[in-house]
C-alpha cells in the first residue's frame, strides 16, 4: 500500500486591536454589538469615500514582524484585490500583494521545530455573512477592520503540528499585544492548506484550503480528516480537485464550497488612493524596544523554576506571565534566590489553584496586587499560612472586595493564620497533655509508637482551634515528651 505524505501550510488572519478601524474612524471592536452598528461611509463604499490609514495598526503590524523572527521592510505598498461578495460592498479588498510590510521569518515550535514564515501583509477584513433558511444576512460591522495575514510555508507534516504552529502562533500574537486572541469571536482565524504525494515524491499533490477555523482543535480535527478523504480518493484511482472546503465542526467533515481561484483571477492593481508606507530604522527599532516578553522569553525564564508542563499552561494566559515577571523583578535586586522562589510559588498557585481546578473564570476579574502576592509567600514562608491557607487566601484575593485589603487583614478575617509564638503554644501543649484522655498516647510514644504523635497534634490543633503551626507543635511535644 502506498504512503502518502502530507504536506500542510497556513495562512492565519490576525485581527489587530487599534481603537479604530484600518481605513476609518470607526470603533474596531464590535464584540457584543448589534450588526451594522459600527460602519461609517467608508465602510460602505459610498461615492466619493476615500480611506485614511491608520498608523497605529502600521505600528502594531512592526511589533507582529518582531514577533515571528521576520524582516520589517521599511518600503511597502497597498494593492487592490478585486472579487465581489456581498459582504465586501467595494467589490476589492485592500491588501498588499507585490510589496508585503513583513518579510521573511519563522515560528519555534514548543519541540524545537521551526516553521518558516513566507511573508506577512497588512490588509483591511470583509463583513461577515449569516446562512439562514432561505436568504443571507450582512453584518459589516468587522468590514475594513486591520488584520495581518500571516503566510506560512508548506513545512507542517502532521496534523499535531498544525495544532501546535497555530497555538504557538496565537500565544506569540497575544503576549505581543498585537490582538484581543478571541478565537470566538473571529480575532484569529485559520485558513488551511492540505496536500498528500507518495513518499519520496519530489512533487506535491493537489492542494485544499479548508477556510476560516477558529480554533486550534478544529485545525487538527480538518486537517486530519482531510488526509484521511485525499487518500482514499487516490487509493480508488481518482483525482483531489483543488478547491475551497469548509469546515463542519459538529458532523467533523470538510465540504466543497467553490473551485480554487488564482492569483490572476483576482485582478490585482495598485492602490491609487494610499501612498505607499515609508518606515525608518529608527522607527522599527523603538518599536522593537516597546515588546513585552514573548513565550521563547517566558521559556527561557522559566526553565529551572517549574515543570515544563506548567510553564506551557501558564503561557496560555499572558496577563499571569506578566504578573509572575512583575512580580520576580519586584525581588530580583534585593534576593534572586527569593525571586525565584516567590514566583515559583506563586506560578503553582495560578496552574493549581486557578487552572487545574476549573477557576479560569476568575482570570476576567482583576488580578491580586504585587504586594497581595509577595506577603502571601512571605507568611507562608514564616509558618503563618499553611499550605492549604495559602490557597484559601489566594482565592480571596479575586473577590472585589478584597482588591484593597492587605494579605494579613484578609487571612485574619478567614481565622486561617497560624499561631507561631511559643509561649503561647507551649501553654496550649501543657494543658493537652495535662488531660487524662491523651496520657494512654503519651506513654505509647515514649515506648517508641511515633505514629500517635499525630494524635497528640490532632488534639492541639482542636485546642487552638486550628490556629496553632503544627511543625512547631510537633517540634515542643517531642520535646516535652522525651
Amino acid at each position: 500500500m502506498t504512503k502518502y505524505i502530507p504536506t500542510i501550510g497556513i495562512e492565519c488572519h490576525v485581527q489587530l486591536c487599534t481603537k479604530t478601524k484600518l481605513f476609518s474612524e470607526v470603533d474596531n471592536d464590535a464584540r457584543g454589538k448589534s450588526p451594522n452598528s459600527c460602519v461609517s461611509p467608508v465602510d460602505y463604499a459610498l461615492p466619493g469615500m476615500l480611506p485614511r490609514l491608520n498608523h497605529d495598526a502600521v505600528k502594531l503590524t512592526v511589533k507582529v514582524g518582531y514577533a515571528l523572527n521576520a524582516v520589517v521592510n521599511l518600503y511597502s505598498r497597498f494593492d487592490r484585490k478585486h472579487y465581489f461578495y456581498p459582504d465586501l460592498p467595494k467589490g476589492y479588498q485592500i491588501t498588499q500583494m507585490f510589496y508585503p510590510i513583513i518579510g521573511a521569518g519563522f515560528v519555534e515550535l514548543p519541540d524545537g521545530t521551526k516553521i518558516r514564515i513566507e511573508h506577512a501583509h497588512l490588509e483591511e477584513d470583509a463583513g461577515k455573512l449569516s446562512h439562514e433558511s432561505t436568504y443571507s444576512l450582512v453584518d459589516l460591522n468587522r468590514a475594513g477592520t486591520p488584520l495581518v495575514e500571516i503566510v506560512s510555508q508548506p513545512d507542517i507534516h502532521s496534523a499535531a503540528h498544525a495544532r501546535d504552529y497555530t497555538k504557538e502562533l496565537w500565544r506569540l500574537m497575544t503576549h505581543a499585544g498585537v490582538t484581543f486572541g478571541d478565537l470566538y469571536n473571529g480575532n484569529m482565524r485559520f485558513d488551511v492548506n492540505i496536500s498528500i504525494a507518495p513518499e519520496g515524491s519530489d512533487q506535491l499533490g493537489t492542494r485544499t484550503e479548508v477556510k476560516n477555523l477558529n480554533s486550534f482543535r478544529s485545525v487538527e480535527r480538518a486537517v486530519e480528516y482531510e488526509i484521511k478523504r485525499q487518500t482514499k480518493l487516490l487509493e480508488k484511482g481518482e483525482k483531489v480537485v483543488q478547491e475551497t472546503r469548509g469546515w463542519n465542526d459538529a458532523t467533523g467533515e470538510t465540504t466543497g464550497q467553490r473551485s480554487k481561484e488564482e492569483a490572476e483571477d483576482y485582478r490585482y492593481m495598485p492602490e491609487p488612493d494610499i501612498p505607499p508606507i515609508r518606515l525608518s530604522l529608527e522607527e522599527v527599532q523603538a518599536l522593537r524596544d516597546e515588546m513585552a516578553w514573548l513565550p521563547k522569553d517566558y521559556r527561557e525564564w522559566m526553565r529551572g523554576c517549574l515543570p515544563e508542563d506548567t510553564t506551557e499552561v501558564l503561557l496560555d494566559y499572558p496577563q499571569l506571565c506578566r504578573c509572575l515577571t512583575e512580580l520576580y523583578h519586584s525581588n530580583e535586586k534585593s534576593n534572586l534566590e527569593l525571586a525565584k522562589s516567590t514566583a515559583k510559588k506563586i506560578a503553582n498557585l495560578f496552574s493549581s489553584v486557578l487552572l487545574a481546578e476549573e477557576n479560569t473564570s476568575l482570570l476576567n476579574d482583576e488580578l491580586p496586587s504585587i504586594a497581595q502576592l509577595q506577603d502571601l509567600v512571605m507568611m507562608n514562608d514564616q509558618k503563618e499560612l499553611s499550605s492549604t491557607a495559602m490557597k484559601e487566601v489566594f482565592l480571596r484575593f479575586f473577590d472585589p472586595e478584597m482588591h484593597y485589603k492587605d494579605t494579613r487583614t484578609i487571612a485574619k478575617e478567614l481565622g486561617v493564620v497560624q499561631e507561631n509564638d511559643l509561649g503561647a503554644l507551649e501553654s496550649i501543649v501543657d494543658a493537652v497533655l495535662a488531660k487524662p484522655e491523651t496520657k494512654q498516647a503519651q506513654t505509647d510514644f515514649k515506648a517508641g509508637q511515633e505514629k500517635v504523635i499525630g494524635f497528640l497534634v490532632g488534639q492541639v490543633m482542636k485546642e487552638s482551634h486550628g490556629k496553632a503551626n503544627p511543625s512547631v507543635v510537633q517540634d515542643i511535644l517531642r520535646q516535652k515528651l522525651r
